[in-house]
C-alpha cells in the first residue's frame, strides 16, 4: 500500500465512521480494525510532521525528572507506517542524543561516542514512558483488533464516555506491547484509555488520552497520562506541542546519517 492510498483510506474511514456515529451504532460492515484506523487518524496527521514532546515523571505527587524531545515523523511509502527521528533537547546531559526508528529497527545515537546501537522499543526512556511510547505509530498496521465490548468508561477528565473496547494483538514481535486493551469514543473515534500488557499478559501500564485541542484541522490529544501497572503513584505525563506539517528528508531516517545530523537543519 502506498502512502497516498493509505492516507486516502484513513480519510475514507473517518468519513464513514462520522456517518455511522450519527446513529450512535456501528454499521455491520464496520470492523474493529476500521475503528482502530479511524482512531489512528485522530492521533496522527496524514503526512510528515514535527512536534515537541515533554515528559514529566512524578512519584507520590512529586516531580522527580523531566525530558523534552523534538520528534520528526514521515510515513513509509510502502507500508504507511511512520518512521521517526527523535532528538533529545533537554536536560542538558542528554541534549543532542538521537533515536531513529526505521521499520522494525530502533537505534540510539550518542554524539559523545559517535556510535549508534540497536535498542528495544520496550526499554524505559523516562518514568513509565518506554522508547516505543514516544514514537508515532499507526496501531492498525501493527495490531489485529477485535471488539470486546461496548461500554461506558471513565476518561482522563473523570467523565463517563460511551466507548468501544478493542483487544489489540501484536502482528509481529517488534512492537512495544504484546497486547493492548483500547477504548475508543463511540461518538467521534477519539482514543480514551489504553491498558498495555507484557508477553506474559501482565499489566504494565494504563494510559489516558486527554486535553484534546484543534491541531492541523483535527481535535487531537495533547496530553497522555501514563500510570504504572503496579504502583499507581508512579505517573508520567507526556505533553505535545508545536505540531506542524514539515518536510522530513529521507536522509534523516538513515542510520549512517546520524553522526552528520545538524539540529540547525531541523529549525
Amino acid at each position: 500500500m502506498t502512502a497516498r492510498s493509505f492516507t486516502m483510506k484513513r480519510q475514507a474511514l473517518a468519513l464513514l465512521l462520522a456517518a455511522v456515529m450519527q446513529n450512535s451504532l456501528a454499521a455491520p460492515t464496520t470492523t474493529a480494525q476500521d475503528l482502530l484506523a479511524a482512531s489512528d487518524a485522530i492521533r496522527n496527521p496524514d503526512r510528515s510532521f514535527g512536534l515537541n514532546n515533554t515528559l514529566i515523571e512524578y512519584r507520590d505527587g512529586k516531580q522527580i525528572d523531566s525530558s523534552t524531545l523534538a520528534i520528526y515523523a514521515r510515513a513509509d511509502s510502502k507500508t504507511g507506517q511512520f518512521r521517526n527521528l527523535i532528538r533529545f533537547v533537554s536536560p542538558q546531559r542528554d541534549a543532542g542524543k538521537l533515536l531513529l526508528k526505521n521499520g522494525n529497527d530502533l537505534w540510539f545515537f550518542d554524539p559523545s561516542s559517535k556510535a549508534s546501537v540497536r535498542i528495544s522499543p520496550q526499554q524505559r526512556l523516562l518514568g513509565q514512558a518506554a522508547n516505543g511510547d514516544v514514537m508515532t505509530v499507526n496501531l492498525a498496521l501493527d495490531y489485529h483488533a477485535s471488539l470486546l465490548a461496548e461500554e461506558d468508561v471513565q476518561d482522563g477528565e473523570r467523565q463517563k464516555r460511551a466507548s468501544y473496547l478493542l483487544n489489540l494483538k501484536a502482528k509481529h514481535g517488534e512492537v512495544t506491547y504484546e497486547r493492548i486493551e483500547y477504548w475508543i469514543d463511540r461518538s467521534n473515534s477519539r482514543p480514551i484509555k489504553a491498558k498495555f500488557y507484557s508477553s506474559s499478559d501482565r499489566l504494565l501500564k494504563t494510559a489516558y488520552y486527554r486535553q484534546f485541542k484543534s491541531q492541523l484541522g483535527v481535535e487531537r490529544p495533547t496530553e497522555t497520562v501514563i500510570i504504572d501497572g503496579l504502583d499507581p503513584k508512579w505517573i508520567t505525563v507526556m505533553r505535545t506541542s508545536d505540531l506542524a506539517y514539515r518536510d522530513v528528508p529521507e536522509s534523516w531516517l538513515q542510520r549512517d546519517y546520524l553522526p552528520r545530523f545538524n539540529p540547525e537543519q531541523a529549525k
